[in-house]
């Protein structure tokens, strides 16, 4: 029978199960009986009309079959279908070359000054390329690190977060004794460590339509470290309008993809997703978790990547997807074909400027001050603990993951994790007084959403979560 394969953001629609063989002799048919064993999926795969959302995609034997007809598309016993959802040659042009080395550059780069691929005018080339990293965070360490190290001559950063002891696990560009600085600070001086001769561009700002194409025009190339999808789909935009090299990578969990997009001719972003997945559908790094190691590795990929676009050599990543499972070890390639009908790189483009990309993505803007006015679905932390104290009749749900309630949780606090609500709702009398309550308050906002779709009118979201609960509460509950 042909094998499906889940990933990562998926499985908690499919028992948590990696991979699941079905019958069927067309992928349309395979896909039937993969939604007909788990109903909960079918609505992530498809929209009301029952068409295949356009955020997901899916690869027959690592071919890109999103063009032909699914129903009818034969497969076969030992056939694979890979289901993948967004989570996230030649040289590139270089202004004219310094005239040399000096004797520290010699060598420092001396390693690969023997390297025939690379000798004396390779490293010109990369001491006179010019690139942007979109963040400096899990992503942007490793490249910052390795290409100050190789020996790009001016590098670009942009970011407007600091430091906090949760980026430490991963992020290692900064250390203990920088928690609280900028990380473009803190950033900047580790690459100036390793490499005095190089110039770094510090620009502290979020990345925006009004700001992308001033901040992007001035280099070769940019490379999106970002973790969310309205900066993702920028990105994408305004490297195709500019025409710069796009090198993206993105990582989740265990899992990692890696790919160059707008490069002469390639596809974009928007031919690989042309549209955002529903906001909360696929879970942050700080929601769903990321293994520590792993923007390590794809951070280096892209790295390695942007080195041989600058450079001129090898076979770079246009047209593929790299997809890697740390968990299984294992490297996959999938091919990617450049949509004729991309509206930003199509042959009849509609998007010829930036647009709101939080309205795109569905992601509302935060307001500059909270608004004044209560919301009758929230209730703040310290009022829960007050009806706690007062001993008022309440039920309080954490719509956690098991794991993350072991790290710390709320006493006589009753786990659903919100993948199971829709299945355990029966637990619940719509008659009780309910408050549900996640890490930050995202995934209980969902939660409380499902409820008063379900019919429930006393239910209200405890806003901020249990990071809250440990800043205003109890100081003893960890945070993590």
């Amino acid at each position: 029978m042909p094998k499906v394969l889940i990933p990562t953001p998926l499985r908690q629609y499919a028992g948590q199960q990696d991979a699941v063989e079905l019958s069927g002799s067309t992928v349309g048919e395979v896909l039937s009986a993969l939604t007909a064993q788990f109903q909960d999926l079918r609505r992530q795969l498809y929209n009301d009309e029952g068409r295949l959302r356009s955020f997901v995609n899916v690869y027959l034997n690592d071919e890109d079959i999103r063009y032909l007809s699914k129903e009818a598309t034969p497969v076969k016993q030992g056939d694979t279908l890979s289901i993948v959802p967004s989570i996230a040659g030649g040289a590139v042009a270089s202004p004219p070359q310094p005239a040399a080395l000096n004797k520290d550059e010699v060598l420092r780069y001396s390693r690969h000054l023997i390297m025939p691929e690379v000798g004396m005018d390779g490293q010109l080339k990369l001491k006179s390329a010019k690139v942007l990293l979109v963040g400096a965070g899990g992503l942007g360490a490793p490249l910052g690190l390795y290409l100050a190290a190789a020996g790009v001559g001016r590098i670009g950063i942009v970011d407007f977060d600091v430091v906090d002891y949760t980026n430490l696990q991963r992020q290692v560009i900064h250390g203990t004794s920088d928690v609280g600085r900028k990380k473009l600070d803190s950033a900047a001086d580790r690459m100036k460590e390793i490499n005095p001769h190089i110039t770094i561009d510090k620009h502290e700002a979020a990345l925006s339509s009004e700001n992308a194409l001033d901040i992007l025009k001035d280099y070769d190339m940019v490379i999106d470290g970002t973790d969310n999808f309205p900066t993702r789909y920028l990105v994408n935009d305004a490297c195709v309008l500019l025409g710069k090299p796009n090198v993206y990578g993105s990582i989740f969990r265990f899992e990692g993809q890696a790919t160059v997009f707008a490069y002469e001719g390639g596809p974009c972003y928007r031919c690989l997703y042309p549209e955002p997945p529903p906001p909360g559908l696929v879970p942050s790094c700080a929601e769903g978790g990321v293994l520590g190691i792993l923007p390590g590795t794809i951070g280096l990929i892209q790295a390695t990547e942007a080195v041989k676009l600058i450079l001129g050599v090898g076979e770079p990543l246009v047209g593929r997807l790299l997809l890697y499972d740390a968990l299984a070890m294992r490297f996959r390639e999938l091919k990617l074909r450049k949509n004729s009908e991309c509206p930003v790189c199509g042959e009849h483009r509609t998007i010829t400027k930036l647009i709101d990309y939080h309205q795109f993505c569905g992601v509302p803007r935060q307001p500059a001050e909270p608004a004044p006015q209560a919301n009758e679905w929230e209730i703040d932390v310290v009022q829960v603990k007050a009806r706690m104290d007062r001993g008022d009749q309440f039920v309080l749900i954490d719509v956690r993951e098991p794991h993350e309630y072991r790290i710390c949780n709320i006493p006589h606090a009753q786990l659903i994790p919100l993948g199971e609500l829709p299945k355990r709702v029966k637990e619940l009398n719509s008659a009780d007084d309910i408050v549900v309550h996640c890490k930050s308050g995202m995934r209980s906002a969902r939660a409380v959403e499902f409820l008063k779709q379900a019919g429930f009118r006393k239910v209200k979201n405890m806003k901020g979560g249990i990071l809250a609960w440990s800043d205003k509460v109890d100081p003893s509950v960890p945070k993590y």
